[in-house]
């Protein structure tokens, strides 16, 4: 028998006997170790000679199912470690450390739903041929491109006149400019109409953000006199600009700052 086949057999026996019989429902372990390695196939990062893979894995369970999993996490963790290193062996991917497994509660999700994050993290010695958008510890990889901001519209163009009609024109009505404050990621764009907006992973959020890296509450962006500023609510993963993490962040036209794998960018102008 392979030592994969072996590993998956042992996740597999978790669920016999007693646990078999309660937890039919439940999101089961082998289950679990199947997706992770489908998350490291699908996350590979290819050097010049080297296949470079995720090493930290983030599982997001139901309430239920992480309760149900309570009595053996710590086990249930290492085989999932085990069995995900044996796979990176396997296909000859390069680890930067030894991958790490963690549960971690969202109480959207429903019963047998699950989700997970990858992150490929720099451990205390890189390789010398480490890809160079690798992150540093404790930050967020992001994959997709950037969202480049709407711009603003063209001016209509003026049409020429009779001076006979010029008193008329003058009389038409006049179109009043105000400022207007927005933000776009995800590929849509949200004008800011209340003094506080609250970003996050909830739907009861104003700007709900469909990231799993993303804390139900994250952030909150408030008006104080004009000016916008970006302040962390106490988020897991903060709001970080230019790789720096930041309790809060004063946003000008062009502010670009990410919460969780989500980029966002501020823009501010009259409309």
């Amino acid at each position: 028998m392979s030592v994969l086949r072996s590993i998956e057999s042992k996740l597999e026996s978790l669920f016999e006997g007693v646990f078999g019989r309660a937890f039919r429902t439940n999101v089961q372990p082998v289950e679990l170790a199947r997706k992770l390695v489908k998350e490291m196939d699908e996350h590979r990062n290819v050097s010049v000679s080297r296949v470079y893979v995720p090493n930290e894995y983030t599982i997001f369970l139901s309430t239920a199912d992480h309760a149900q999993f309570a009595s053996y996490e710590e086990g249930l963790r290492d085989e999932l470690q085990d069995y995900l290193a044996e796979h990176a062996r396997r296909e000859r991917y390069v680890l930067l450390t030894a991958p790490r497994v963690r549960f971690e509660t969202d109480a959207d999700l429903d019963l047998g739903v699950f989700g997970i994050a990858t992150r490929l993290v720099r451990g205390a010695k890189a390789p010398a041929e480490a890809p160079a958008t690798e992150p540093a510890s404790g930050s967020t990889m992001i994959y997709r491109p950037e969202t480049p901001l709407e711009a603003p519209p063209a001016p209509a163009p003026v049409a020429t006149s009779d001076p006979s009609t010029e008193d008329s024109r003058d009389a038409e009505e006049i179109v009043e400019l105000r400022e207007v404050a927005s933000v776009t990621f995800g590929g849509r764009t949200h004008q800011l109409t209340k003094p506080a907006t609250v970003l996050g992973r909830s739907r009861e959020c104003d700007l709900p953000v469909s990231d799993p890296n993303v804390s139900r509450r994250h952030a909150e962006i408030r008006e104080e006199k004009g000016s916008y500023i970006a302040v962390d609510l106490g988020s897991t993963n903060g709001i970080e600009v230019e790789g720096r993490r930041v309790k809060r962040l004063e946003l000008v036209d062009g502010t670009r700052f990410t919460i969780g794998s989500t980029e966002v960018a501020f823009s501010q102008g009259l409309a």
